[in-house]
């Protein structure tokens, strides 16, 4: 009985340390800073951006979000949502090359959006939302750099650009990528994200559900051996 019973630990621990294992990639893969939805027209009007903020840590809360916008591609007319517990501070910044508008030329826009005063909880996120009043239509994509600050001190940052067709690094930076077409047709990018965003957790259920499985036939694997050595005795 003792050879059955170590085997039956055996075959268990494998498995426990198996589905863990998929259980921690699936959540690893999804806790960085990114920006809903991924992808507007280029020179969009009148539109909204959601960055979520994901908690990575297991003892430690998020207190302060520094998001910092491109001005060498500025977004104008930029205005921060209220939200509950947190203070929104803007910083404005003089454009090396002014944008000429239809209302006039735009000499300054938002540079910086920092968020203090609340709390992001461990295994928590948070929706920041910032409207504005046009996208540039000058440039493919625009990268979001930020800084993720923790009641410990510690500083993530969220500030990496992957080079074309290099994998994705460690501590990207959300991307709003921009494509030809009308600015009044943001609305079907925003679909298009959210059956990106539906796949992603597709992705990530799977994986659990294989985890799962894992353990299952290890304990199976290790019920047919106790059995098996029943027999034998």
């Amino acid at each position: 009985m003792s050879s059955a019973r170590t085997a039956l630990r055996r075959a268990g621990l494998g498995a426990a340390l198996a589905a863990s294992a998929v259980l921690t990639a699936a959540g690893v893969a999804s806790a960085h800073v990114t920006v809903h939805p991924d992808r507007y027209a280029k020179g969009a009007t009148d539109g909204a951006l959601t960055f979520r903020v994901p908690d990575e840590s297991d003892t430690t809360s998020t207190t302060k979000v520094q998001l910092f916008l491109p001005t060498d591609h500025p977004l104008l007319g930029v205005l921060v949502s209220p939200h509950d517990g947190w203070t929104a501070k803007v910083t404005d910044t003089k454009l090396k090359t002014p944008v000429k508008t239809d209302d006039g030329t735009i000499t300054d826009a938002v540079s910086e959006i920092t968020w203090t005063g609340g709390k992001i909880g461990p295994g928590q996120y948070e929706d920041f939302d910032v409207a504005f009043g046009q996208l540039p239509d000058d440039t493919a994509q625009l990268s979001f750099k930020t800084l993720q600050t923790y009641s410990d001190g510690k500083v993530v940052r969220w500030i990496e650009e992957a080079a074309g067709g290099d994998d994705e690094p460690e501590n990207p930076a959300p991307v709003l990528k921009l494509t030809s077409g009308t600015g009044a047709s943001a609305a079907p990018k925003a679909s298009a994200t959210t059956s990106a965003a539906a796949a992603s957790d597709s992705t990530a259920r799977g994986l659990g559900v294989a985890g799962l499985v894992v353990g299952v036939l290890g304990l199976a694997a290790a019920a047919f051996a106790v059995v098996r050595s029943r027999r034998a005795q």
